[in-house]
């Protein structure tokens, strides 16, 4: 495991975190020194074999402050989050435990918040997690007993008060960094803004986007985020991915929800003599737009199936050459 920029390991919960941070998570610590942040999504296995994890983990933390463990993504069914996350915290990554709505209630998730925590996990993502019917098993019972927002808030309280939603105490509270996720490039864009705002107060730290394709709507976004000033209060890491094919972009942007990919995107991929490698290149070119965007904090690498292009991916980009800061007022 390469310690990226001399910011260390996560060490376990119960350790007083450094003065004016939540937790021990080497993301919140890159954050608020105020250099710019990677981050990267490890797709989980459909298997019970921990060397599947390690696998694909390997070259993600050759590069990245943490790796986003996904809970059920898309309603399938993979091996579970807090699991990844114990395998990865066991190995020395910090890994980012990402918790859907949809599938656990208030009993089961504030458990699973406390375990986690037992196990070393510093980062949370809450999430309302996508409709059960998305998936490819339809007949599955959803809960949504919270959504994203009420997530947020029932773990601020067990961090920041000690006591869970019935009041009762607790012995040793979780330290743990707060995240939520945003679509800035879907419809109503005007109510984006507002909804990260609403996130917020509920208790975000950091943002994850969902794939960022279009630099001048997210720009439009930003700008809207900049003239709230909620840039100073949360740190967003705006999400990007290389694309296979321009069939493969198709497909996402028909069937997987909160995808937005132009036409322009499409037409080039479908023009490149080798589209695997012009999706490489689209991804880089993304990443160093976004990079000078006032008021993003890093980028969240998402490569489904295809981990072993991220390293090359961040590299090629150039956003951790010296650690220079996130463009901020």
């Amino acid at each position: 495991m390469i310690d990226l920029d001399g910011v260390g390991t996560d060490h376990f919960a119960y350790i007083k975190p450094p003065e004016g941070h939540v937790s021990h998570s080497r993301l919140e610590r890159v954050l608020r020194s105020g250099r710019f942040a990677v981050t990267a999504e490890l797709n989980p296995p459909d298997s019970a074999d921990p060397a599947d994890v390690f696998e694909a983990a390997q070259p993600l933390g050759e590069v990245a402050d943490a790796i986003n463990a996904t809970d059920a993504s898309g309603a399938n069914c993979h091996m579970s989050s807090i699991g990844i996350c114990a395998l990865l915290t066991r190995a020395g990554y910090s890994p980012v435990y990402q918790i859907s709505c949809r599938d656990r209630n208030r009993i089961a998730i504030q458990g699973d918040v406390l375990g986690a925590a037992a196990l070393g996990v510093s980062n949370v993502l809450c999430l309302t997690g996508d409709g059960v019917g998305v998936g490819d098993q339809p007949g599955a019972k959803p809960v949504f007993d919270f959504d994203s927002l009420t997530l947020l808030r029932t773990i601020r309280t067990m961090r920041d008060k000690g006591v869970f939603l019935s009041g009762r105490k607790i012995t040793r509270p979780p330290q743990l960094f707060l995240g939520a996720a945003e679509n800035p490039c879907i419809p109503p864009y005007d109510w984006r803004p507002d909804r990260l705002i609403k996130k917020i107060d509920a208790g975000a730290e950091f943002i994850q986007t969902n794939y960022i394709f279009d630099i001048p709507l997210f720009e439009r976004f930003m700008a809207r985020v900049r003239d709230e000033g909620a840039e100073k209060r949360v740190f967003i890491i705006a999400g990007v991915g290389p694309l296979a094919s321009a069939k493969a972009a198709r497909w996402m942007r028909s069937n997987v929800p909160g995808i937005h990919i132009p036409d322009q995107i499409i037409a080039r991929m479908e023009g490149a003599a080798n589209p695997s490698e012009e999706g490489k290149k689209i991804c880089i070119e993304l990443m160093q737009q976004l990079r000078e965007i006032e008021g993003v904090a890093g980028v969240h690498i998402m490569a489904y199936r295809r981990e072993h292009l991220v390293s090359s991916i961040i590299l090629e980009s150039g956003v951790l050459a010296g650690r220079r800061s996130a463009k901020r007022r």
